[in-house]
């Protein structure tokens, strides 16, 4: 247990590059490199990770974590994920509203911008690469964003998809091209002296559950009742002891964690629009600064609500009778309990029952296609964001407000990433320095 402990608590701390790249690390980490888990149940796994609201990379985690050691693993693994980015972050968010609007940070912040519109296309590209692998993919990413910009929810994008998915494969008398499922094929695997197959990983494509699982409706009840009493639990000590700013944040974020299918990339256009116009906890320019920072510290792309839950709380009036950095540390702290608290339940409920269906191949193409759904949602992120970058003034498709340097260091950034296979942390430091010599010889 301890070696598993340590092992998440180093994954913790270097997963950096957002949640194609975390889930790319804990694979070359627990299924390449330690040899845990098959590559089929790691698959699985992620399949049903992807399809549920909330960052698909700590519940992978979490996940991975309970089908190693039980209950008590799944906690401690999704927690020490989260935990470094936490510590992390308040120390970020610290810096950023003592010194964040000196010249000398705007400037190291211009050019991380435009890299993080680049980690976003190429986040977008590596999913596409994994996931859109026939033209019956395509179609779903293609109408997932023409869904988006005609005005069409999230949530709504997403149940059509996993309909026409799991209707297509119904219908279909031949397999679907591409269809991303691999759990119940068996693999060949070498033979000892004696003729029988040599086990590759702790837990093999065959290896049974572990004994205890319980799949019964009590047992689901139970658990569902227990998530939902700690977070009642946890929300009246927020309004007996907090105030109002930290239960709306409680309670939003609560939601978020509730919609947030796909992973963060999916819900970000949400929590902007919510947190910068609705509660006017930030303003735009401090959301892009939070995306920026948040792609420079390890653990799931969706701390970013910490950053939020940070500088709302830290510059919010009604919390001017503690230390601005306190009052931050807080908003922080509340945001992130709040965000991923949905996520445990979710996996400690479901994960006995998805176990149970490794074997059902008719849950490939609903799966897969909210998976397709999710890439046109990315390029949406990307539009949005493409905006802010490229048009600072926020003048649209005005070519005196385009942004011509940004256009520059998001090309050379994508470059990097996807053409040269730069790390991400290279990739933002060049990009910075780029934004700083610009910003010195006052070319934006």
């Amino acid at each position: 247990m301890t070696s598993s402990l340590l092992a998440w608590l180093k994954i913790g701390l270097i997963s950096f590059g957002g949640p194609a790249a975390q889930i790319a690390l804990m694979h070359r980490e627990l299924v390449e490199r330690r040899r845990w888990i098959s590559d089929n149940r790691f698959l699985h796994a992620l399949n049903y990770c992807m399809v549920l609201p909330g960052p698909e990379a700590q519940q992978l985690a979490t996940y991975l974590g309970w089908l190693t050691h039980g209950s008590l693993g799944g906690i401690l693994a999704g927690m020490l994920f989260v935990l470094p980015s936490l510590i992390i972050m308040i120390g970020i968010g610290s810096l950023y509203v003592l010194y964040g609007q000196l010249p000398e940070i705007q400037a190291l912040l211009y050019g991380s911008k435009p890299a993080v519109l680049a980690i976003v296309l190429a986040a977008c590209v590596r999913l596409g690469q994994r996931v859109l692998r026939g033209p019956f993919w395509w179609g779903i990413a293609a109408a997932a964003l023409v869904g988006l910009l005609i005005g069409l929810s999230f949530i709504t994008i997403i149940l059509i998809a996993a309909f026409v998915g799991w209707t297509t494969h119904l219908l279909s008398k031949t397999p679907i091209k591409g269809l991303n499922y691999l759990s119940g094929i068996k693999q060949s695997r070498p033979l000892d002296a004696e003729g029988q197959p040599v086990e590759h990983y702790v837990i093999d494509d065959d290896t049974p559950t572990r004994a205890g699982v319980r799949t019964d409706s009590r047992h689901m009840m139970m658990a569902i009742g227990t998530g939902v009493a700690l977070w009642a639990l946890l929300y009246s000590v927020v309004l007996q002891f907090g105030n109002y700013v930290l239960a709306d944040m409680a309670m939003f974020f609560t939601k978020v964690a509730l919609v947030t299918f796909g992973g963060a990339y999916a819900v970000l256009p949400y929590v902007f629009d919510s947190a910068v116009n609705d509660f006017q906890w930030v303003t735009a320019a401090q959301m892009m600064d939070g995306l920026a920072l948040g792609e420079t510290t390890p653990g799931p792309l969706v701390m970013i609500n910490a950053f939020v839950g940070f500088v709302g709380a830290a510059q919010h009036t009604s919390l001017a009778y503690l230390p601005i950095t306190w009052a931050g540390a807080l908003g922080a702290l509340v945001v992130t309990v709040f965000t991923f608290l949905p996520s445990f339940v979710f996996i400690l409920v479901g994960a006995p029952w998805i176990e149970a269906t490794r074997k059902t191949p008719s849950l490939a193409a609903p799966l897969t296609a909210i998976s397709a759904a999710v890439v046109g949602v990315i390029v949406d992120l990307a539009l949005i964001f493409a905006q802010h970058t490229f048009f600072p003034d926020g003048q649209l498709w005005s070519w005196r407000s385009l942004d011509l340097v940004a256009i520059f260091i998001t090309v050379l950034a994508a470059l990097m990433l996807l053409q040269f296979r730069l790390g991400m942390l290279t990739t933002l430091l060049v990009s910075t320095a780029l934004g700083v010599v610009a910003v010195a010889l006052q070319l934006p």
